[in-house]
């Protein structure tokens, strides 16, 4: 159900004391990246300095991927970490996501109409359209965060794999450092969301939600301990700029 004239903002402030425990949470974030999707690539790359490009880069290089690999990049959104799988060579890479403008874009920016390595479907992380045991790599790139339903989802991801295969997921994290996380944490809860919506003219409380949604999600431990309920083993992660990020690996036993 589209939201209504008087739920323009999406994310007001009440809303944004738990965002993970709305009820309606799907719904407000698809609209969200439905209103942001045209500035959302730019607004990333100044915001990150340009280092948004290397986290999907090194999350790409701990995936280990080989030629035989078929990757499933879930929330896809404009399609950057898609293309950077589909840049190694694997067999081939299937982007999906629920927003339908972020997907419009994502279908037209360079190197996704000319790579015949990327196919674009509208799914839903929760209800994947894919046969079990379909891929060896399911991904996902600061999406995990904004699902309905987190284990769901993770299981949905250990349910598409084949056995021998592996999740790879991007997520932000709040850097432990005494001097860089007091420092970190004021810009991104202070800065950052000024400037980005000057950027994007966003009028749907996209970059309010961001902080939010990061400072009220679990930690490192608590992510790796989702990963293991929903069936994965050999989970590990790895925290890069000083913890603003981190990439979780773990793989579906054979």
């Amino acid at each position: 159900m589209p939201l209504t004239p008087t739920e323009k903002l999406v994310w007001d402030d009440q809303r944004l004391t738990d965002p993970h425990r709305q009820s309606d949470k799907a719904r407000r974030v698809q609209a969200m990246f439905d209103e942001i999707a045209p500035t959302y690539e730019r607004v990333n790359r100044v915001l990150s300095a340009g280092r948004d490009g290397y986290w999907r880069r090194r999350a790409v290089e701990l995936a280990k991927i080989t030629k035989d690999d078929r990757v499933l990049d879930l929330a896809c959104g404009t399609g950057d970490f898609a293309r950077a799988f589909a840049s190694v060579g694997p067999a081939g890479v299937v982007g999906c996501d629920f927003a339908q403008q972020m997907l419009a874009q994502a279908i037209t920016r360079p190197g996704s109409t000319n790579s015949t390595a990327i196919r674009w479907s509208a799914a839903d992380a929760l209800a994947l359209p894919f046969a079990d045991d379909t891929f060896t790599v399911a991904s996902c790139a600061f999406g995990v965060r904004n699902w309905q339903d987190l284990d769901r989802g993770l299981r949905e991801m250990y349910r598409v794999l084949r056995p021998g295969g592996r999740a790879v997921i991007l997520e932000f994290s709040m850097p432990r450092a005494p001097l860089v996380g007091p420092l970190y944490r004021f810009y991104f809860r202070h800065v950052l969301p000024r400037v980005a919506t000057w950027i994007s003219r966003d009028r749907c409380g996209a970059y309010r939600y961001l902080p939010a949604s990061v400072g009220t999600f679990m930690d490192g431990e608590g992510m790796m301990g989702a990963l293991r309920k929903a069936g994965f083993s050999r989970v590990m992660q790895r925290r890069l700029t000083f913890g603003i990020v981190t990439v979780y690996v773990a793989g579906k036993e054979r």
